[in-house]
């Protein structure tokens, strides 16, 4: 485990060392993707010696794993938000508000198409990305059940997970063809994640 994700809140000269080393792995990320970032790399952009970098992230892919936990930062944030009960008529209207935030998120941040869409094929940042799922599961079916009445969901079953990873394919796809997501694969995935979802969802819930 990295200093970062230790149980420590790292000091405010640490705090902003990482936040320099992160925002020079993200430009590094947004102009040569996964394959041109290395701690050297990182190092020579953000101005500071290696082992500064090595300091606080032992290898890529830890400072990969830091990217992803700081990009679905974003993920719950969009999802905590503001939402204005009388613009929700159907649990579709929600669905396709937080689709719109999620696509917005992938429109604006470089780091989360690349770590989170597109095929880099690193074990760690896959799995990373994974069990922050599940986090945003839980916190998704409460947005859901705050405003609606949710039927039994299963317990073996992260329907709402499944529903996020089924969409991400959709933009996955959109980024390998066109490299950004489309308005046409933007609505297909918003298309998904309704159909997935409608799966355990009828169409008509009550409102809370």
């Amino acid at each position: 485990m990295n200093r970062v994700a230790g149980l420590r809140r790292p000091r405010a000269s640490s705090q902003a060392r990482i936040e320099t080393i992160l925002a020079a792995a993200r430009e590094l990320l947004s102009e040569q993707g996964v394959g041109g970032l290395s701690i050297y790399s990182v190092a020579e952009r953000a101005q500071i010696p290696p082992s500064s970098v090595y300091h606080f992230f032992a290898s890529v892919p830890a400072l990969l794993q830091a990217l992803t936990a700081d990009i679905h930062r974003a993920f719950r944030a969009a999802l905590q938000a503001p939402i204005e009960p009388d613009t929700l008529y159907t649990w579709h209207d929600l669905a396709r508000l937080i689709e719109r935030r999620t696509q917005a998120i992938y429109g604006e941040d470089a780091a989360a198409r690349q770590l989170i869409l597109a095929q880099h094929g690193l074990s760690e940042v896959s799995s990373a990305d994974r069990q922050h799922d599940v986090e945003l599961d839980g916190l998704m079916r409460a947005v859901f059940d705050r405003h609606f009445q949710l039927p039994a969901l299963p317990e073996d079953m992260d329907v709402f997970a499944l529903a996020m990873a089924l969409s991400d394919r959709v933009y996955a796809r959109s980024i390998q063809l066109h490299e950004r997501i489309t308005p046409r694969m933007a609505e297909e995935g918003m298309r998904v994640f309704e159909a997935y979802l409608g799966l355990y969802l009828a169409p008509h819930l009550p409102k809370r």
